[in-house]
């Protein structure tokens, strides 16, 4: 009997009907043969709600204390889906992150799935129950709960489907699947049908919110394909797979927009050896993402450093950029207000031309490019936050990605 991991994000579990239509859909999958595990992430906007209450309490709350609040929101979750099967006459049983053995490293609210002890699962599915499985969060080895950042239920569900060798893991949202770009925004983008591990999570990591970086990540290590599908109906999604020679012939997939960006940049601090390691390996131990990495040598043998960060990391970067100049000498300066336009194709690999024609775009939009990063797959520009939404439009237009038009 095959196993099928399904996850339904907080939009698809907001209110009871909502549980009962999702309950539905899993038993469907129930009665087509299949064993079936179901990850929940907390109802509606209960995270965010959580998250104003805290700081209501503590201006700056202690990320161990905000774990242990947070993970309460999935925790309410599963035992409502529950209560739900259970009703429609289907035995089930809601488990915890701790109570499955998902075991994390130490860094809350930004934690790492080390390993899960399937056995617990493989237990209740053998007795013939639903398992529900509480999605976003885990634990250390000391005990304490840990969160998996925003997004993280679908690094569980992806973990659980790696480790569980499910057939598929089918996520479900409030969208029909992946689009060429964000459709509140560009009113012509289009859903795409198939997309490669790769093309994923360079979307994700450019700002594409429908799955988690690291969550394609595990499908991609250990080949899981996910099916991106819209709770509100049975129509087909989105599969995100291993890349096919088909889909070379595609240049450009889609496009992403990171807004909310934040660039820092070190003045005047000394040109040798081992002082960039030493201000990167101090940035990433805090667990903070970095991006669009500049360095220029000035004639005095120092040098200005810049890189971007999301805004949400400025706080916990703040003390660390102040610790490390009392130490090197040199200053800080802290630009708001900028955003991230990116295009995604595994076609850009043989094709020729593409940064041509997205520089030129935007240049067509009278868009300002501050910083230019590459992948094999990527193109990424740095434009004014302001400009942000216009860019998104400039580049899908540019390269044919809307419905009347497919590349």
């Amino acid at each position: 009997m095959g196993i099928v991991v399904q996850k339904f994000g907080g939009t698809s579990v907001a209110t009871p009907r909502k549980i009962h239509d999702a309950a539905r859909k899993v038993i469907a999958a129930k009665l087509a043969g299949k064993q079936v595990v179901v990850v929940v992430s907390a109802m509606g906007h209960t995270t965010d709600d959580l998250i104003n209450l805290a700081h209501g309490v503590c201006p700056n709350p202690p990320k161990r204390e905000l774990d242990q609040l947070l993970a309460t929101g999935e925790q309410v979750t599963i035992a409502l889906i529950a209560m739900a099967l259970h009703a429609q006459g289907h035995e089930a049983i809601s488990l915890t992150g701790g109570q499955i053995g998902l075991l994390t490293d130490s860094a809350h609210s930004k934690a790492r799935i080390r390993e899960i002890d399937k056995r617990r699962i493989q237990k209740e599915l053998a007795t013939g129950r639903i398992v529900i499985v509480a999605g976003f969060q885990g634990i250390t080895e000391k005990g304490d709960i840990t969160t998996l950042g925003r997004g993280g239920s679908n690094a569980t569900l992806v973990a659980l489907g790696a480790v569980l060798k499910a057939e598929v893991c089918e996520n479900y949202t409030d969208v029909d699947g992946i689009f060429t770009a964000d459709p509140r925004i560009v009113s012509d983008a289009r859903k795409i049908d198939r997309i490669s591990y790769d093309e994923m999570m360079e979307l994700s990591s450019v700002g594409a919110g429908v799955l988690q970086t690291r969550a394609v990540e595990f499908a991609r290590k250990y080949n899981v394909p996910i099916h991106v599908r819209n709770s509100a109906h049975e129509g087909p999604g989105t599969w995100i797979v291993a890349e096919t020679q088909a889909m070379e012939h595609i240049v450009v997939s889609g496009c992403a927009l990171k807004k909310d960006l934040t660039r820092v940049t070190l003045k005047n601090v000394p040109d040798r050896p081992g002082i960039v390691a030493r201000i990167f390996t101090a940035v990433a131990d805090e667990k903070i993402i970095v991006d669009d990495i500049i360095q220029n040598v000035l004639d005095d043998r120092t040098a200005n450093i810049s890189f971007t960060v999301e805004y949400g990391d400025v706080a916990d970067l703040q003390p660390v950029i102040e610790r490390l100049l009392a130490e090197l000498g040199g200053s800080a300066t802290y630009e708001k207000d900028l955003a991230r336009v990116s295009v995604v194709g595994v076609g850009m690999k043989q094709q020729t031309g593409v940064a041509g024609a997205m520089f030129r775009a935007l240049a067509d939009a009278k868009i300002n490019i501050q910083n230019i990063s590459t992948s094999e797959i990527r193109i990424s520009c740095i434009v004014a936050r302001k400009d942000a939404e216009k860019a998104l439009r400039a580049v899908h237009a540019a390269f044919n990605l809307g419905k009347k038009s497919p590349a």
